[in-house]
């Protein structure tokens, strides 16, 4: 009996190759919460349903940023390439389109539900030794550990890495009306002072303002939280440098 059991959890949790390959990305990402999908929708284990493609199409980028679907979330591809001087096509902006219903399931509909399942541990305990909150949920206190560690045995690679802008602060982004992915404790600003954001440049909280690719941060930074399921904001048209978030389902 316990050996049907374990069967038949697996087949549950586990990618089913017929489903849209967004469906299949977020089931392999997250199976501690999805118990089944179909060719439209995702079901939770407490039997939440969450549907995949809510019909409409030809959406603006404003209308996938502020009322996306679980579809829209991989409109755009996240890259492996780093980017160059060149910079990153206009909108291009993967992960950046969150359709937040399922984070807040996943991680709290509200500051108190996430502060629940908040942890703090030290950010690189041998060079720099900050305290910062992430939430467990996910394994994403393990994850940042795990990276902190890496991270810690590159000295040079410090300063980068320092005084660590933010993990934990339930907000809405400067500007809208969305609410933060840092309200969920699964991200982490590093240092600020080596850190482009678009919206500091452009001195603007516009959307299709026209903008310039800066970055600072090297790529074995971010090698290395890509390594972990963390995206990089700086592989973001809309740029944000310093910021990694954790989203398994792109990589």
């Amino acid at each position: 009996m316990p050996i049907l059991f374990l069967l038949i959890s697996l087949f549950w949790i586990l990618p089913t190759p017929d489903l849209p390959p967004g469906i299949q990305r977020l089931q392999k990402a997250y199976p501690d919460f999805i118990a089944k999908a179909d060719a439209n929708s995702i079901t939770f284990k407490d039997g939440s349903v969450f549907t995949y493609d809510d019909g409409k199409k030809n959406k603006s980028f404003q209308e996938l940023l502020d009322q996306p679907d679980l579809e829209d979330q991989f409109r755009y591809p996240y890259p492996q390439k780093f980017p160059g001087k060149e910079g990153i096509l206009v909108n291009q902006d993967p992960g950046r389109i969150r359709f937040m219903p399922f984070y807040m399931k996943m991680y709290g509909n509200t500051q108190e539900e996430v502060r629940a399942n908040l942890r703090e541990i030290i950010w690189l305990p041998k060079t720099i030794g900050a305290k910062i909150l992430v939430t467990k949920v996910n394994g994403v206190d393990k994850k940042l550990e795990a990276i902190s560690q890496e991270l810690d045995k590159l000295p040079a690679l410090k300063q980068y890495l320092e005084n660590p802008g933010g993990t934990f602060l339930w907000r809405v982004i400067k500007g809208t009306n969305r609410l933060s992915m840092h309200s969920f404790g699964m991200t982490i600003d590093i240092n600020v002072k080596y850190s482009h954001y678009w919206q500091w440049d452009c001195k603007c909280t516009n959307e299709d303002a026209k903008l310039g690719y800066k970055n600072n941060i090297p790529k074995q930074v971010v090698d290395i939280f890509e390594k972990h399921g963390f995206i990089w904001g700086g592989k973001w048209y809309h740029y944000d440098s310093m910021h990694f978030e954790y989203r398994p389902e792109f990589l």
